[in-house]
Parts: C-alpha cells; sequence; structure tokens
C-alpha cells in the first residue's frame, strides 16, 4: 500500500488538438465558406492559424478574461492573415462567417482514439488526472460537454484559464493546479500539444511534459519536452515507463 502511494502521479491534459482533433472545425469552416478543395494544406493552414491566435492575442495584449471586443478582432484578424499566406484575399464579411462557422463546429467534436480509455485507466490505478485549457470559461465548457468530459472527471479537476485569471504558459496556471489538487509539480505530468502554451508552460512550472506533437510541428525555443508522443498508445507506453522506473 505504501508503494502504490508513493507513486501516485498527477496528470492532466490539453484540450484543444489535444483532447480531440481541432483541425476538424476549421476544415469546415473554410470548406463551407471558401469553398476550398479538399487537397487544400489544411494542415499548414491550421499550423499557421494557431500561430496567428497566439500572437495576435498578445498584441492585443488580451488577459486570460479579456474584453470581447478585443476578442472578436483577434478572431477576424486570424482568418484574414491565415488565408492571406496561402494567397486568398477574403471579402467583406467573410472573416466573420468564418468564425461562426469554426465557433459552430467546435461543438460537433469526438475525442481521440484512445484518449478515455488511457484516463479510466490512469485513474483506475489511483492517479490524479484532469484538465488543463486555455480559454473563455463558457466557451470551453461548452466544448468540454460536446466531448462528455463531466461524464469522466469531477469538475474540480478541469481547469479553464477564463475562470482562473492565469492563462498557459504562465506558471501560475500550473502552481495553482497543484495547490487545489494538493499534488506536487516533481510528480505531475502535462500532456499537450502547443509549444508555446504547454511545453514552455509546463517545462517552466517543473512539471514533466510529454508534448503531443501530432502534426509533427517544430519547436519554438530552447525549452525541452521530456517526452514526445503523436498518438494515445505512444502516451500510455511513455507513461507505464515513467511509473515503472521511477
Amino acid at each position: 500500500m505504501t508503494e502504490r502511494i508513493n507513486n501516485t502521479k498527477a496528470i492532466f491534459f490539453d484540450v484543444d488538438d489535444t483532447l480531440y482533433d481541432h483541425l476538424q472545425p476549421l476544415r469546415g469552416a473554410l470548406q463551407e465558406v471558401l469553398g476550398l478543395p479538399d487537397d487544400f494544406p489544411y494542415a499548414e493552414a491550421y499550423h499557421r492559424f494557431r500561430y496567428y491566435s497566439d500572437w495576435l492575442s498578445d498584441q492585443e495584449d488580451l488577459s486570460p478574461v479579456p474584453e470581447p471586443e478585443a476578442v472578436e478582432r483577434m478572431r477576424r484578424r486570424r482568418f484574414e492573415l491565415t488565408m492571406k499566406e496561402f494567397g486568398i484575399a477574403l471579402l467583406e464579411g467573410q472573416a466573420e462567417e468564418l468564425q461562426a462557422q469554426y465557433l459552430s463546429r467546435q461543438f460537433q467534436i469526438q475525442p481521440f482514439e484512445g484518449a478515455y480509455d488511457l484516463m479510466r485507466k490512469l485513474m483506475a490505478d489511483g492517479h490524479t488526472v484532469g484538465l488543463i485549457t486555455n480559454g473563455e470559461g463558457g466557451h470551453q465548457r461548452r466544448k468540454l460537454e460536446a466531448l462528455d468530459v463531466f461524464g469522466l472527471f469531477p469538475e474540480e479537476r478541469i481547469f479553464i484559464s477564463g475562470n482562473i485569471g492565469y492563462a498557459k504558459p504562465d506558471s501560475r496556471l500550473f502552481e495553482h493546479v497543484s495547490k487545489q489538487t494538493g499534488t506536487d509539480a516533481r510528480s505531475s505530468f502535462y500532456i499537450g500539444d502547443s509549444w508555446c502554451n504547454d511545453v514552455v508552460g509546463a517545462v517552466d512550472a517543473g512539471w514533466k511534459v510529454i508534448w503531443f506533437n501530432h502534426r509533427d510541428a517544430q519547436p519554438e525555443s530552447d525549452h525541452q519536452p521530456h517526452h514526445v508522443a503523436r498518438t494515445y498508445n505512444e502516451v500510455a507506453r511513455i507513461l507505464t515507463s515513467e511509473f515503472v522506473y521511477q
């Protein structure tokens, strides 16, 4: 019994593009509004879309609880700047229409294969398992409801930046999670796809990081994730190895 308690870990997951495929809502919006073909480089566009979301948020100095007008301005501009890179100049009103289509599709989502099976096993083994996500509280909650997350986790294991006041990569968000769950950074793991938010944030907070790099992105700083995975089967193997050899 003592050995089991000593080996208990905290394992938290990102949501967008880690718990589910974040590209699908974007692809659907671009096809619906712009009529783009199936062979358009959607994965590359997604990378740039995420880049501009982060860059514009920084330019607008968006806080974890931002002004609605600033958020809407960022959401329009990220579509305009992304499509410009692919030689597509949006017509008046198309950025707003793209955002509306993208938003509606964010609630028609399914978890990645193997994600919930892994989380259930980890919880059955006695580990503290939950989610840490950036975003406005109500918006992220609707996604989590669509994913039936509240049937999987107790709500006190779900941390949304807009409800807390700190957003990734701010290490204070990870410190808040540790404090609220009674866990320790040295025994905590974070799994996420975003280099800037997930890898940088969790490494700086002293957590062990599994970079869920299923889109073959490139590192954006000198930070070092402890592991890299592209599927949930790989995440499971990494965690099993960590727990056995620590």
